[in-house]
């Protein structure tokens, strides 16, 4: 059912024109994502989204995303001015954890990863300290079979957990264990977009994360983070982290095997536990897995459709496909972690005090 929420609409209309956009937040059982539907051809959606900013801003917040569908976005060029028209903060994917091309100026590709694997549900670089507010895809081409992106609002996955689960977490943080792994995982030179060990480690101190250099070609960071975030302009409590993601339970089972077998636990190319270091317990993880599963709602890609993904608000996946498929993404409106203002302040504190070092 279409919601009453007054909307700006692209042209005049007269009072028995069929509405050019329907806006239905409870699309297409239930609130996630939000539909914005575009009736009649060749609609603009980025002169749309300018002069309907505070209901886009409304519906994302309230439902988590927001599909915007039937409007005139045809590729990366489109969907770029789109962005502009959604945020004057597109921003570049930088602290890597998968294999992307950059498309166009802040436009990439999806995930480059297998299509007969899954990608498990998961907010945007919710492991660094500094995250975009907004991921936004686009479907320039439609898969043959399969590959919905799956979305789960991270508010209601908090709630699923219990008291003493979501406890455990807050007291201890995340920990992620990372190898850079020549021929196994994404190199460092990818994640990080640079060739300089220096460049490398200036960024780490910077992002609170530790570095560890093994051998010739081998980068291992450790950082720990928080599993709960609050939404900077909600307020609302949220699950935001990689704990489940980066576990190495998560890959497929063959593939999970087959590393634990060829590796040490501290060589594998991603691994979370608690933020002291002890492993997460297999039942937790389960937890995890039932709670994110109960959330969990998607929808089949039309060509021309743009996603706005609240990212604290919601996590998105992606499913096996049979190609072809083209998703493109962007990510907005950057938000930096609390605990880097503070050690930030930490550090101008020694400073200032004639005591200078980095945290590496």
């Amino acid at each position: 059912m279409s919601e009453q929420i007054p909307v700006a609409p692209v042209i005049p209309r007269r009072s028995r024109e069929r509405s050019l956009v329907d806006v239905r937040p409870d699309w297409p059982d239930g609130p996630l994502p939000a539909l914005v539907q575009a009736n009649v051809p060749d609609v603009d959606l980025a002169a749309w989204v300018v002069g309907n900013r505070s209901t886009v801003d409304e519906l994302a917040r309230r439902a988590g995303a927001v599909l915007f569908r039937g409007f005139a976005v045809d590729g990366a060029a489109d969907f770029r001015i789109v962005m502009a028209a959604l945020s004057d903060d597109v921003l570049s994917y930088g602290e890597r954890s998968s294999p992307r091309s950059e498309v166009t100026e802040g436009v990439y590709t999806s995930t480059e990863h297998p299509a007969d694997q899954p990608i498990v549900l998961h907010n945007e670089q919710s492991y660094t300290v500094n995250w975009p507010l907004r991921i936004v895809f686009h479907c320039e081409t439609e898969p043959a079979a399969g590959g919905r992106t799956p979305l789960a609002d991270s508010r209601r996955v908090l709630d699923r957990l219990r008291p003493e689960t979501v406890a455990g977490f807050e007291r201890r943080g995340v920990l992620y264990r990372r190898n850079y792994l020549p021929g196994i995982s994404l190199p460092w030179q990818t994640a990080f977009q640079t060739d300089s060990r220096a460049d490398v480690e200036a960024y780490c101190a910077r992002a609170l994360i530790d570095v560890e250099w093994v051998g010739e070609q081998q980068l291992r960071t450790r950082q720990v983070r928080p599993a709960v975030r609050e939404h900077p302009v909600t307020g609302e409590r949220t699950w935001f982290n990689h704990a489940l993601f980066f576990h190495v339970t998560s890959l497929p089972a063959e593939v999970s095997a087959g590393l634990r077998a060829s590796l040490a636990e501290e060589d594998l190319p991603y691994q979370t536990a608690y933020g002291d270091g002890t492993p997460i317990g297999d039942d937790v993880l389960a937890e995890l897995r039932a709670a994110y599963a109960a959330e969990t709602r998607s929808f089949v890609w039309r060509r021309g459709d743009v996603l706005l993904v609240e990212n604290m608000l919601a996590a998105h996946a992606r499913e096996p496909f049979t190609p072809p498929r083209r998703i493109l993404t962007a990510m907005s409106d950057p938000v930096a972690a609390p605990e880097l203002a503070a050690a930030r302040a930490a550090d101008s504190t020694v400073a200032g005090a004639g005591v200078t070092g980095v945290r590496a």
